[in-house]
């Protein structure tokens, strides 16, 4: 034994060890209440974080080296790549159309590729969700992973297409976007699957305060953060009572699209999901800022840039040789501008240029379509009325006279099956009067639907 390990096993050795484990621990319980920690050499995540790093790496690599196809077939949605490593395996699902989604956001592979593989390590987040999912985020902080259960995964791939049909006339949405889903495999360990999300908190530098909403009472309460501390706590329905989410012109964009939203995962037959929202203040040159010509001319491009680009069933959302940035809506009065173009660019399309009669359109089916296209035009503005800030992350941001919000949602797994219903009727005689998360779909999204309009002003 040498003179250290003696040192340590005597009596004051031992009062020396408690001293080094309080310590410790200490600070690990700091880091826990501060909601994330960096994930460095002596952390249990390391090793896995180091895979995911690497794999998503490759993963991206394989899509900028093969390009995304503009139309999908079934076989892309069913689509499963393995890349082999050192240490381990990683698969890829449906990585074109996972890629088509990124790009749709204004959002290279090489900035994605970036931001997953980037030398810092990768934060762990402490949730207070009753999951027993692990949370990690890039360290940008702009992206989130999370590990997910094989019925999940399977629940999301199943309905990946009617999820992208929905962003792709929804393209505001508020759910949160899906960017890859991919499995690890390391020897003689169970396999561990995983889905990389934008995060609806980012940038985060400024947020002052964050809540998770699910439109009910029962467990809604958490201890906020003592006053003046860094601590990072993701608050509750009831820590939000005597608040409003004040948005002025932009609230009946957010009511629509909340409930265009919550409609789409009431007909998919899941509940449990969360409304997040957090807030900071506007600098005063942020408040009440008038556009000037020329940023309204190159808005009103993007919002062309991306009607113009919407794909039909079975398309890749983006088809043209750039990023789609989605762009602010159009003011209401260029909307005439805007369906005579429409009228215009069909009129050219449809025009027979290589002299076959056969495919040519008479002016009657022309004016036809062209009614219908218009039509069509007008709703889709009528949907996606509002004006994007010019942030990287704009479809989860918008402004009120003073303040930001950053609003999503999140956790759309929870099939409304058997089980749940069974938990159901548990908490109808365990909390009789009061409202709990575990109700039915269409209960469960038109009580959230009230309480943002509740919530709103």
């Amino acid at each position: 034994m040498n003179r250290t390990e003696m040192e340590m096993s005597g009596p004051g050795g031992n009062r020396r060890t408690r001293t080094v484990k309080r310590k410790v621990w200490g600070g690990l319980r700091q880091w826990k209440l501060l909601g994330m920690f960096e994930i460095d050499q002596q952390h249990e995540f390391y090793s896995l974080t180091c895979m995911m790093k690497e794999g998503l790496c490759a993963a991206v690599q394989n899509t900028i080296d093969n390009p995304i196809p503009n139309e999908f077939s079934e076989d892309d949605y069913k689509l499963e790549v393995t890349q082999i490593h050192k240490d381990f395996r990683m698969e890829t699902f449906a990585g074109p159309v996972f890629a088509s989604l990124r790009r749709s956001l204004g959002m290279s592979e090489k900035e994605y590729q970036h931001s997953l593989s980037s030398e810092g390590s990768y934060l762990q987040f402490i949730s207070n969700s009753k999951s027993k999912a692990d949370f990690f985020l890039t360290n940008d902080k702009r992206f989130f992973l999370k590990t997910q259960n094989r019925r999940e995964v399977r629940f999301l791939l199943s309905n990946l297409r009617i999820y992208m049909e929905h962003l792709e006339k929804f393209p505001h949405s508020l759910l949160v976007k899906f960017l890859g889903v991919h499995r690890i495999r390391i020897p003689h360990r169970r396999k561990k699957y995983f889905i990389v999300m934008q995060s609806v908190f980012y940038p985060d530098e400024r947020i002052n305060a964050r809540y998770d909403i699910k439109g009910c009472e029962v467990s809604r309460w958490t201890d906020p953060a003592p006053e003046g501390s860094q601590v990072i706590v993701v608050l509750k329905d009831l820590n939000f009572e005597g608040q409003f989410i004040t948005l002025d012109h932009q609230r009946p964009w957010l009511l629509r699209q909340v409930e265009i939203d919550t409609a789409f995962l009431r007909e998919l037959n899941v509940l449990d999901y969360s409304l997040l929202l957090a807030h900071q203040p506007l600098h005063q040159d942020e408040r009440n800022h008038t556009l000037s010509f020329a940023t309204l001319i190159m808005r009103t491009k993007k919002s062309f840039t991306l009607l113009s680009s919407r794909p039909r069933a079975g398309r890749s959302v983006t088809t043209g040789s750039g990023p789609a940035v989605p762009g602010a809506v159009l003011e209401e009065d260029l909307t005439e501008v805007n369906v005579r173009t429409s009228q215009s660019q069909i009129t050219e399309t449809s025009v027979d240029g290589g002299g076959g009669g056969g495919d040519s359109l008479d002016q009657d089916e022309l004016s036809d379509r062209a009614g219908a296209e218009s039509a069509e035009l007008r709703e889709f503005q009528a949907q996606n009325r509002r004006l994007l800030p010019n942030f990287k992350n704009p479809l989860h941001v918008i402004d009120g006279p003073e303040q930001r919000y950053f609003v999503g949602i999140i956790d759309i797994f929870t099939v409304y099956g058997f089980k749940k219903r069974l938990e159901h009727l548990w908490k109808r005689l365990r909390h009789p009067g009061q409202t709990f998360s575990t109700v039915s779909p269409p209960e469960y999204c038109q009580r959230l639907c009230q309480w943002v309009q509740d919530h709103s002003k």
